[in-house]
C-alpha cells in the first residue's frame, strides 16, 4: 500500500484530472505518440519506464528507445529472477542503446527481517511480492512524476479494461501498449529484429520470479503460468491502493 503525505494527497485531484484528459486525448494514439506525450507532459528527468525484461518487454523498450534512449528504465531484481532474464536485460540494453537502466533490489534489512529463510514465496506470495517488488519500486519511483509500463488489454483479467493513462497516486501512469494486439507485437518484433526472451522457446509465455513461474500449456492464457493455482494474478505493483 502506498502512503502519501499531505502535499501529495492535495495534488491527487489535479493528477486524476490530468490523467482523465490525457486518456481521452490518447485513446486511439500509437505507442510512440503516447510515449512522446508522456515526455512532453513531465520531461525526461521526471519520466521512467518500468520493465521486467520479460517475454514482451522488448516491444515497449524499442518504442521508448526510438523516442529517447535516455529515459530512465527501472528494473526490479527481486533476487529470485531467472539468470536468462538478467542476461536478456543486458542484451536489450546494449542492442537498443538504453542509456539509463537502473536495477533496483529489495533492502537487505527487509529480507533479513521478513524472509530470513527465503521461503516467503511459498507461505505468503503476496507478502513476498510486497517486499521484493512493490516496496522497491515505490522507492525507485520517488524522483518521478510519471511512469510507463507494458501492460496490454489483450492480456485479459484485470487488464482487459486498461486505460491508456491512469492516476497512480500522485503520479501519472502511461500504458503505451494498452491498445496493442498480440499480432501488433509480433509485427514490431519482426520489423525491428528484436530477440525473444531466451525462455520463451521453452514454453514460458510470461516470466516472473523462478519459484512462481511455470510453463504454460497450449491454449492457456499467456499469464496462466504465473502463481499457478495460488489465486493470484498480479504482484501488487498495479493493484496497490493509495492511503
Amino acid at each position: 500500500m502506498t502512503f502519501l503525505d499531505s502535499a501529495q494527497r492535495s495534488a491527487l485531484p489535479a493528477v486524476e484530472a490530468t490523467a482523465a484528459a490525457l486518456d481521452h486525448e490518447l485513446s486511439d494514439a500509437t505507442p510512440t505518440e503516447i510515449v512522446r506525450s508522456a515526455l512532453r507532459t513531465v520531461g525526461c528527468d521526471k519520466l521512467a519506464v518500468v520493465s521486467s525484461f520479460g517475454t514482451e518487454s522488448a516491444a515497449l523498450l524499442k518504442v521508448v528507445a526510438d523516442v529517447d534512449p535516455a529515459i530512465p528504465v527501472v528494473f526490479l531484481d527481486t533476487g529470485w529472477l531467472f539468470q536468462e532474464t538478467l542476461d536478456y536485460r543486458d542484451q536489450l540494453t546494449e542492442l537498443l542503446g538504453l542509456r539509463d537502466v537502473r536495477t533496483v533490489k529489495p533492502l537487505d534489512a527487509t529480507l533479513r527481517r521478513n524472509d530470513p529463510d527465503n521461503d516467503l514465496w511459498f507461505s505468503d506470495a503476496d507478502a513476498c511480492c510486497r517486499i521484493r517488488k512493490v516496496e522497491p519500486l515505490a522507492r525507485a519511483l520517488e524522483p518521478f512524476s510519471a511512469w510507463l509500463n507494458g501492460r496490454k488489454r489483450f492480456q485479459g483479467g484485470d487488464r482487459a479494461m486498461l486505460a491508456v493513462v491512469e492516476a497512480d497516486g500522485a503520479r501519472l501512469k502511461f500504458n503505451p501498449l494498452a491498445n496493442a494486439t498480440a499480432d501488433d507485437l509480433k509485427a514490431l518484433y519482426a520489423a525491428a529484429k528484436l530477440p525473444p526472451h531466451p525462455l520463451l522457446g521453452q514454453g514460458f509465455t510470461s516470466i516472473g520470479c523462478m519459484p512462481c513461474t511455470t510453463r504454460t500449456k497450449p491454449g492457456e492464457d499467456p499469464r496462466a503460468g504465473r502463481w499457478r493455482d495460488r489465486g493470484k494474478t498480479e504482484c501488487g505493483i498495479h493493484v496497490d491502493k493509495v492511503s
